[in-house]
């Protein structure tokens, strides 16, 4: 009964939002088609602004993997990350996941190929996906739409989220699923 009432609300909720945005807006005599399009403008325009600071990262993500700087940090953390119990396959993930969004989607669609999405390393890379973000692109997009300049702890404090997003993963993973 509960996985159909989830199930038939899931198919709703985002009709039911768009339906009543335009509603509430009448009411509240907001000219809703005219903000719809001045919104839209003020997209158009941060993304054209934002657009070098996306073009730098992305060239900068494809160096780091095509130089082969990736496989040399993954070489130099399989040691250590194996002797706590953090299998070499999600390493990879675990450095690309701070950079690039689509990178670390490849790296778990292909653990997911090879293992098997009910394996324990696919469940992992599932979770670790889940649980953390695309720190430099967050911080490359959004502090460039506003021109901060001066990251300061911003870049600390995003890595930090994402290794303990990592190893969380790892951690819950190995208790909910052994």
């Amino acid at each position: 009964m509960f996985n159909l009432l989830t199930e038939q609300l899931s198919l709703w909720v985002i009709p039911i939002i768009l339906l009543l945005v335009p509603i509430v807006g009448y009411f509240r005599r907001v000219k809703v088609y005219e903000a719809f399009v001045e919104g839209a403008s003020e997209g158009f325009h941060t993304a054209i602004r934002i657009m070098p600071f996306l073009v730098a990262m992305m060239i900068a993500i494809n160096i780091f993997r095509l130089s082969g700087a990736m496989d040399v940090w993954v070489g130099v953390l399989e040691p250590i990350l194996e002797l706590y119990g953090i299998p070499a396959e999600l390493i990879p993930l675990g450095i690309m996941r701070p950079l690039s969004g689509t990178g670390a989607l490849g790296i778990t669609t292909e653990i997911l190929n090879t293992h098997g999405p009910d394996s324990m390393l696919g469940r992992i890379a599932s979770t670790i996906l889940g649980s953390t973000d695309t720190t430099f692109y967050i911080l490359t997009v959004y502090f460039g739409a506003i021109g901060i300049t001066k990251p300061r702890y911003s870049v600390f404090v995003g890595l930090l989220g994402d290794l303990i997003g990592f190893v969380g993963s790892i951690y819950i993973c190995t208790k909910l699923f052994n």
